[in-house]
């Protein structure tokens, strides 16, 4: 049976509108317990909950904060933002040779949570000027909880509550981070095709490497760092639902895109490798971007068999428009 996560279960909202939509507490309990998660519906069945069952969303948006905040723990840890710049530094160099160095550019993180991966980037500026960083998520709790971080500490970036793909400014690049692995089944290719049908340049996903030791290293990391069980348990299936690369790969393989995985760099130590990056990128940025890579372009790994050069650019205008910046 697939493992589930109980985060994906307690919070569900209208992928266009954001609304959120009611769900109820016995509804997660029967789904965590046919897939055999007794301990998950165990968890699950102590929610708060209504007299109609339906679960109290500010006790899940309370949930789903400590959630998130266990996971800066880990991201800090793991150096997350640190194995992105790895990728987005070299990336946004390559884009603003293609532009002549003019204009503005956009990072839009996509499912962003409370934050932290653009509050660490705008807080190391680490990708230069003229980069606006922006962060969307469907929760507006969690968005509500990343704009008073990002005053809090005095930081250059926004969050809105929203779908990414709906906004009305042009993304230059989409990020995210600890998001693949919740996409399942046909949703994972449309991701990938939305970013292709944009005018975005490029994207760059940092998520679980499906390594054996990964579920013993995220089990180790969250029984020292959290008391919560709902996120030791999410935080250990998480790394049980990691994608393969080669899957990973596949469902990114749409026209416009060349799909990359940037291989570890050393030995393969559990805490430092348990995440890699997959990027994707118009394909006549990938001979400069292996330019600006350096010796590190040599890990870079696509799909087997396929065209070096990259597959056929998608011809459309507004690739263009976002190479030279269209942020206003």
């Amino acid at each position: 049976m697939p493992h589930l996560e109980i985060v994906d279960l307690i919070a569900v909202f209208d992928p266009r509108s954001g609304a959120r939509l009611p769900v109820r507490r016995g509804d997660v309990v029967r789904a965590l317990d046919a897939c055999g998660d007794r301990r998950a519906a165990r968890i699950a069945a102590g929610l708060p909950a209504g007299p109609d069952d339906v679960l109290d969303p500010l006790a899940v948006d309370r949930v789903l904060i400590g959630v998130h905040t266990a996971t800066q723990r880990l991201d800090e840890e793991l150096g997350t933002a640190e194995r992105l710049v790895e990728v987005l530094g070299p990336l946004f160099e390559t884009i603003r040779e293609i532009a002549g160095r003019r204009g503005r550019f956009r990072l839009v993180d996509i499912g962003s949570g409370t934050g932290h991966l653009v509050r660490r980037l705008a807080a190391t500026g680490a990708l230069g000027p003229g980069v606006e960083l922006v962060g969307v998520d469907l929760n507006g709790a969690l968005v509500a909880e990343a704009d008073r971080l990002a005053r809090a500490e005095g930081l250059d970036c926004r969050f809105v509550h929203g779908n990414a793909f709906d906004l009305p400014e042009v993304a230059t690049v989409y990020v995210s981070s600890g998001l693949l692995h919740h996409l399942r089944g046909p949703a994972l290719g449309e991701f990938f095709e939305a970013q292709a049908d944009s005018p975005a340049l490029a994207f760059c996903h940092l998520d679980i490497a499906p390594t054996r030791m990964a579920p013993v290293a995220a089990r180790m990391f969250h029984r020292t760092r959290t008391r919560d069980p709902l996120a030791r348990h999410d935080g250990v299936t998480s790394a049980r639902r990691a994608h393969s690369d080669a899957t990973l790969l596949r469902a990114a393989t749409v026209p416009g895109i060349k799909p990359l995985v940037l291989a570890p760099q050393g030995p393969h130590h559990p805490f430092r490798t348990g995440v890699r990056p997959l990027l994707g990128i118009r394909p006549y940025l990938e001979e400069p971007l292996r330019e600006a890579l350096g010796s590190s372009a040599g890990r870079l790994v696509g799909v087997q068999g396929a065209d070096p050069r990259g597959l056929p650019s998608s011809g459309r205008p507004g690739t263009a428009e976002a190479a030279t910046g269209t942020a206003p």
